[in-house]
């Protein structure tokens, strides 16, 4: 468990040959409801290729419990090496070679930070190959809830070029904790994006999680004069 209400999931093809994805993609699980209606939810992926086996050859994904929830009942049931189906990957939510940009500005509530966590690797290298700085707003409503937090201040120690900035909604981490450090925030992310500067010449902004944050974050980054195919977005809707 990533988070009291979140599991970290590890999957691996049955036919042995990995799964050829984009960071930023995501795919579907497919299963049945217990009324028998065949329903299909979608998950980023959160492999770190650095942290593979080997590319591909396993993925990851962030699931988000809900109770009663049909994927939840189906997730919680899951026995290691147990078969379920799956289509993918999909999606257009990635870093795009050629951007040409200064800096990155990713913002995520919750598990919507799982496409930022698959993206690390190019991160490290476009910030070695061309000094790209990168910004990582990521809400969580309190420090129990903020998914990969340890990867990403690790990552932040090892590159200067990449700040990480967790906001807290509901609370504060204590006075000396892991997940105390001097760019936490207090509140919404969209709270806190001005702070940054948004600028319509150097940056590119990706948005995933929450409608409201992502809705909040596109108005307030377009009244910075980001234009429209600068920000790129992807919402994420709990459903059961």
């Amino acid at each position: 468990m990533l988070a009291p209400s979140v599991g970290h999931y590890t999957l691996a093809r049955d036919d042995g040959q990995p799964l050829d994805f984009r960071p930023g993609q995501f795919i579907q699980i497919h299963f049945e409801r217990g009324d028998g209606a065949a329903v299909r939810r979608s998950y980023s992926l959160a492999t770190r290729h650095d942290h593979a086996l080997g590319p591909g050859e396993v993925v990851e994904i962030a699931v988000s419990h809900l109770p009663g929830g049909a994927a939840t009942a189906l997730f919680e049931g899951l026995a290691i090496g147990q078969r379920i189906e799956a289509s993918g990957p999909y999606g257009r939510f990635c870093l795009v070679p050629g951007d040409g940009n200064r800096r990155y500005l990713l913002i995520a509530t919750g598990t919507g930070v799982t496409p930022y966590r698959s993206m690390l690797p190019d991160l490290a290298a476009q910030i070695a190959g061309r000094g790209v700085e990168i910004v990582l707003l990521l809400g969580a409503r309190t420090p129990a809830e903020l998914l990969y937090g340890d990867e990403f201040r690790a990552f932040a120690a090892a590159h200067p070029g990449f700040r990480f900035v967790p906001c807290f909604s509901r609370e504060l981490p204590e006075p000396g904790s892991a997940h105390a450090h001097p760019d936490v925030r207090r509140g919404y992310v969209q709270q806190h994006l001005a702070e940054f500067a948004p600028d319509p010449a150097a940056d590119i902004a990706y948005l995933c999680g929450n409608p409201d944050m992502v809705d909040a974050c596109f108005e307030a980054l377009k009244e910075c004069g980001l234009p429209v195919p600068r920000i790129r977005r992807e919402k994420y809707v709990s459903n059961a």
